[in-house]
């Protein structure tokens, strides 16, 4: 026998525990037997190898099924974790750095929690704060978060990026489970992508390089045109 859960849907009187006799009994093709004794309908449903559940105790006679109930049990209990769990899931999850001066292990702690939320199919914005003269370093935390996004490429994508609210610069993450085979993570701290890659359109050749055009040719300057000086008039007597 599987063990006792919390759930009260799951937890019926079966076999020898059922003590009121007669039952309505339904067989273990869901048709309705009718009213037999419950020492026949346990006799039934050992021949049945399943056991006999009291499914309606407040009806009268109690309605009691023939049927695996320890495989029952265990399918209602999949059910109960996988709505308990859809239930935690697609919340806003807040991970707070108080510092850009954050350890390299303390943000690892902090993006493995997470990675564990975006996972779990949860949104999580982080939260660095800025102290004193630390608003002057505002490139240290547009660092810190390409950072972050470097390392949780694989299973998130940016919703809002790195934006400041006063004294806090946040950033958005949603989830976004990717195929390793198909996807490379880019490297932490790495340049960003260039404009256009995503169009596979070829960066153009520096000037000089086979291939690439002349360079163009400074136009020409127009010679200085002498100026005509005025003939002075001849001194009168």
């Amino acid at each position: 026998m599987s063990k006792e859960t919390n759930a009260i849907s799951t937890n019926f009187r079966h076999n020898e525990q059922i003590r009121i006799s007669p039952v309505r009994l339904i067989n273990d093709k869901e048709e309705q037997v009718g009213i037999v004794s419950t020492s026949e309908a346990l006799r039934m449903a050992r021949e049945a190898g399943l056991d006999l559940v009291e499914v309606a105790p407040q009806a009268r006679p109690p309605v009691c099924r023939i049927m695996d109930y320890g495989k029952w049990r265990y399918q209602q209990q999949k059910k109960e974790d996988k709505s308990r769990a859809s239930s935690r899931a697609g919340r806003l999850k807040q991970i707070n750095i108080d510092t850009i001066r954050i350890g390299d292990h303390d943000l690892e702690i902090k993006m493995n929690r997470a990675r564990d939320f975006l996972k779990e199919g949860n949104k999580v914005q982080f939260t660095l704060r800025f102290k004193g003269r630390e608003m002057a370093h505002l490139d240290l935390g547009r660092n810190l978060f390409n950072k972050v996004k470097a390392e949780l490429f694989m299973v998130s994508k940016v919703e809002r990026d790195a934006k400041m609210e006063g004294k806090r610069m946040t950033l958005v993450l949603q989830p976004d489970h990717k195929d390793p085979s198909k996807v490379k993570a880019p490297e932490p701290g790495g340049q960003p992508p260039r404009a256009g890659s995503g169009l596979n359109i070829p960066p153009r050749p520096p000037i000089g390089a086979p291939g690439a055009a002349p360079a163009p040719r400074p136009a020409p300057v127009a010679a200085a045109v002498p100026v005509a000086r005025p003939t002075p008039a001849p001194a009168t007597t």
